[in-house]
């Protein structure tokens, strides 16, 4: 119990460290962006333009992608309302986040999850091409911390979390 206050209390400087920037107005702007490029659009457009354009490769994404998020979706839900850690706003007094979540549970990151899951599959499909893919993730996962909705480590598990099904969905076409 110890280590887990120790990790949560880390946790909590590191939320803080993040989004006590001076220039933490300028920072959300572009974060507001970015979050929202993690909604779910990027992940449904892409694997379906690729697929259109006759991307070779395109066929085993659009499968992998829609096998991955398949197992993603319940598996998250799972996580999230069994742990039910707190969001910042609700676990840290008088703090308010630049948006409103869209659950009241934090732990893992369903944003950074399914960045990490795309950017993962289309590396394992396209090869290097496809690694820019991962800054883009990494961006969303850091723009979940910026907002004031996620503690660091909530990136840190759903980033985790999405390339462990990534790796799964793959897998499972490929054998």
């Amino acid at each position: 119990m110890r280590v887990i206050q120790a990790i949560n209390q880390f946790d909590v400087r590191m939320f803080l460290a993040c989004v006590n920037s001076r220039h933490q107005h300028q920072l959300c702007k572009l974060a507001f962006g970015i979050s929202k490029s993690g909604d779910g659009y990027t992940q449904l457009l892409l694997p379906l333009l690729l697929s259109a354009w006759g991307v070779t490769g395109s066929g085993t994404f659009l499968s992998s992608v829609a096998t991955g998020f398949g197992i993603w979706l319940p598996l998250y839900w799972l996580l999230k309302n069994s742990c039910r850690r707190r969001r910042p706003p609700a676990a840290i007094p008088q703090f308010n986040a630049a948006i409103i979540a869209s659950d009241e549970f934090s732990f893992p990151s369903g944003h950074t999850a399914a960045a990490f899951l795309l950017a993962t599959l289309a590396v394992l499909c396209f090869g290097a091409i496809a690694s820019p893919l991962f800054l883009w993730a990494v961006a969303v996962a850091a723009s979940r911390v910026i907002l004031g909705v996620h503690f660091p480590t909530d990136t840190v598990a759903g980033a985790g979390l999405g390339i462990a099904i990534a790796h799964l969905a793959y897998n499972l076409l490929s054998s």
